[in-house]
């Protein structure tokens, strides 16, 4: 296998907590033991939201655990190319408009549930004539795009939970463009991983659902999908998720608690895997560690005083 390259994606809209720790780590120790890049990945194609402090204090972070990137990218630079993207697949009519409001949509999604039908999007939009669509945008309406999915089962093994399945006909077709021209996190992200060339693809598990789609959105474009890894998520010791919202657990403020980085690492990299949570002072030998195969299904606990036992051992 060649030199991984992999990439670490927020969105710069808050501090990083512990939880975003666990899966920059993983990549970054990942690409550290086999030689390969780290890629830290601005997702801050929402402008409102976006905030350059954020961006900042998130590159603060990552340099005091230790875990620098080897190269920073920034979508909000990168439109044209999604642009590009997004007329190829109309091109071939994988990207089609669509008119229906939420509203309308919703109406569809009850009358479907309550005829015990799964609430998929019918693919109505296909049948619009172009007289159809010229009265409806003289109405004042304005399109989203939908990115029309192959009716098959999409297969992949995953690095941690093995192989992976789902048909895609029990999925809607995603909508990819907004009706103001914006673009949702699905097409931007697999542009820049083609781009990138980025070898796996290793997040929280709350990223499994998107995987069928992506990897036909890859295909789609021309590409061969990376390599996916997902990882189980941390809660707090109640079970709790964590949010930005947990400031006490973000990393600026472990940091300004006086905790080292190192602790950290152990704990956010060693929690739900069959490795016992210990210290682990040099980040190569936390590294050689790391084994997405005994990462467990179940979330990973995190507990507060555990990671001042472990700070205490430093």
């Amino acid at each position: 296998m060649s030199t991984p390259r992999v990439r670490f994606a927020p969105s710069p809209t808050g501090r990083l907590h512990i939880g975003n720790a666990r899966t920059a780590l993983l990549n970054a120790l990942f690409a550290r033991r086999a030689g390969g890049t780290f890629i830290l990945r601005f997702d801050d194609t929402d402008l409102e939201r976006s905030r350059p402090e954020y961006a900042t204090a998130i590159e603060e972070d990552l340099a005091w655990l230790g875990i620098p990137p080897d190269l920073v990218v920034r979508q909000s630079e990168r439109f044209s190319f999604y642009d590009e993207a997004a007329d190829r697949l109309r091109s071939v009519g994988r990207l089609y408009a669509c008119y229906e409001t939420q509203e309308e949509l919703e109406f569809r999604r009850r009358r479907q549930l309550a005829r015990g039908l799964p609430p998929i999007y019918d693919r109505a939009a296909l049948s619009l004539s172009d007289d159809d669509r010229r009265k409806l945008e003289a109405e004042g309406r304005r399109p989203h795009w939908r990115f029309k999915l192959d009716h098959r089962t999409i297969e992949w093994q995953d690095m941690v939970r093995g192989a992976g399945h789902v048909e895609c006909a029990s999925l809607s077709d995603p909508v990819l463009v907004r009706e103001d021209g914006t673009y949702l996190y699905t097409l931007p992200s697999v542009v820049d991983d083609i781009a990138l060339a980025v070898s796996h693809v290793i997040r929280g598990e709350d990223h499994v659902t998107n995987t069928a789609v992506q990897i036909q959105l890859f295909e789609a474009l021309g590409a061969a999908p990376p390599i996916f890894a997902h990882h189980n998520l941390l809660t707090t010791a109640s079970g709790e998720g964590l949010s930005k919202r947990l400031g006490h657990l973000s990393l600026s403020s472990l940091r300004e608690s006086g905790l080292e980085p190192a602790a950290v690492a152990s704990l956010a990299v060693l929690v739900g895997s069959a490795e016992a949570v210990r210290a682990v002072a040099d980040l190569d030998q936390l590294a050689a560690l790391v084994d997405f195969a005994h990462i467990s299904r179940a979330p990973a606990r995190f507990d507060e005083a555990e990671l001042d036992q472990l700070n205490a051992h430093l």
